[in-house]
């Protein structure tokens, strides 16, 4: 397992992901549509990064997901500058994340080629009209759930995002992390991502290349977050790309 990042420089945080086992991750996300790292935030950095929700300060939208029809509970965009973790997740999970998104670029056939460094597509985005940061908290108590969904934001959209579990598993029931993907001409297949505190989600945006009989073709992938039956569950989404 990688080493734990705690309250220690950033440099840290960056060394733990680069040192992950990528080639196992790529592989992960071809076979399952999702990957799951070991714990990279110690429980004492979650519970900082969860306890920033109460921060007003701290975020440029908060968004009530029943008045507009996304599901029930609540989420909060942060504002620039990121918390310092936030910008450290960020920057470090990028560039192995490009080098597998450029993969499924070449599998489909597609235009987009991903820069190698995150300053980079931020400047992409930004000469697109795509200023406003898009990494937020996510809360949910009992009776709240997040329907099925793409975080797109914008033309310019990096196909991989993450989830980072802030909550213990012991303070809350159900809420589980839903991936589904739709096949061309065949049932849609359903993931449920047994994710723990420290750990990463990466999941596709959009859409994921699939091997076919006839070589690889493009499933619509959608997530979302089963209702919580008790207790508060707290989670960081890390998207790349940032927003119109």
């Amino acid at each position: 397992m990688a080493a734990t990042a705690t309250s220690r420089p950033m440099d840290h945080l960056t060394e733990t992901i680069a040192a992950l086992d990528w080639a196992a991750l790529a592989q992960s996300l071809d076979d399952l549509g999702y990957a799951l790292t070991p714990e990279v935030l110690d429980g004492e950095t979650c519970t900082k990064l969860a306890a920033l929700y109460a921060d007003d300060a701290r975020f440029r939208s908060t968004v009530t997901m029943a008045r507009h029809g996304f599901g029930k509970g609540e989420y909060r965009y942060f504002a620039y500058p990121l918390p310092n973790v936030v910008t450290a997740l960020r920057t470090a999970l990028y560039p192995p994340l490009a080098r597998i998104a450029n993969v499924w670029s070449d599998r489909l056939s597609l235009s987009d080629i991903w820069p190698e460094s995150h300053t980079a597509l931020l400047d992409r985005c930004h000469a697109f009209g795509q200023p406003r940061p898009t990494p937020l908290l996510l809360r949910y108590r009992a009776g709240d759930y997040n329907c099925l969904h793409q975080d797109l934001y914008g033309p310019i959209h990096f196909p991989l995002q993450a989830v980072v579990m802030l909550s213990p598993e012991d303070s809350f029931i159900g809420g589980a992390l839903t991936l589904v993907e739709n096949r061309p001409r065949l049932q849609s297949r359903v993931e449920v991502i047994p994710i723990r505190q420290g750990q990463i989600a990466l999941i596709p945006v959009r859409d994921k290349p699939r091997l076919a009989s006839t070589g690889w073709s493009k499933s619509a992938m959608r997530h979302g977050v089963s209702t919580v039956l008790s207790g508060e569950r707290q989670t960081l989404g890390i998207i790349f790309h940032d927003a119109s």
